[in-house]
């Protein structure tokens, strides 16, 4: 499985607009290209972050699609104000407790890999970091994404409320610094967002 992002750092103000055209407009029209099997969105209304992502089940198909959807990326950037920044991802691991409701919130992390085993990370993040994460009050899913070519890798916790993702806080930094630092990564960023569209359909891959 295959994801792709694409990240605007825009207009705080205008960001209802953005996410009523990526529901309205660009779900429906990724949703009918061949391999697609999901899009989402995630926002930091704070500072103005979006961040919208569609998954694939074969890297052929997200590369096909990338033309057909150039026209979505121009108008997104127009509404939100801002250049889309695009990344490419394989979907290393995905869990899910459930389905993500109205009201979830995320926690989104950017690591750098500092060795060439990202296998070893891999198997880290699915065997010790996310039994632990599920142990957290509403916890609802994990996804790792990783880009072997560049040694960067994206992870994104979902809880089900703005209060479960502020209580899961100070934990979630003890099991993310203890699992990281065993598997030689570093932290690049990191972004608190609210899910305004959950339609990613992966399965599970643990």
């Amino acid at each position: 499985m295959y994801a792709r992002s694409i990240t605007f750092h825009g207009d705080a103000d205008r960001q209802d607009e953005g996410v009523d055209f990526v529901r309205d407009e660009v779900l429906p029209t990724t949703s009918r290209l061949d391999g697609c099997i999901g899009l989402s969105m995630v926002v930091d209304r704070d500072t103005g972050l979006s961040i919208v992502t569609s998954s694939w089940d074969s890297k052929e198909a997200m590369r096909a699609s990338l033309p057909r959807l150039a026209n979505a990326r121009l108008r997104g950037a127009e509404i939100l104000g801002a250049t889309p920044e695009l990344a490419e991802w394989e979907v290393a691991v995905m869990h899910r407790r459930h389905m993500v409701t109205a009201g979830a919130c995320c926690r989104v992390t950017w690591l750098r890999v500092n060795h060439g085993d990202v296998e070893r990370g891999i198997g880290i993040y699915r065997d010790a970091m996310i039994p632990e994460m599920e142990s957290l009050a509403g916890f609802c899913s994990a996804s790792l994404l990783v880009d072997r070519e560049n040694g960067r890798a994206c992870n994104t916790t979902v809880y089900d409320s703005a209060e479960s993702l502020a209580a899961s806080r100070e934990r979630s930094w003890a099991i993310r610094d203890a699992g990281l630092r065993d598997a030689g990564v570093d932290v690049l960023d990191v972004a608190e967002c609210d899910v305004v569209v959950a339609h990613l359909r992966l399965p599970e891959l643990v």
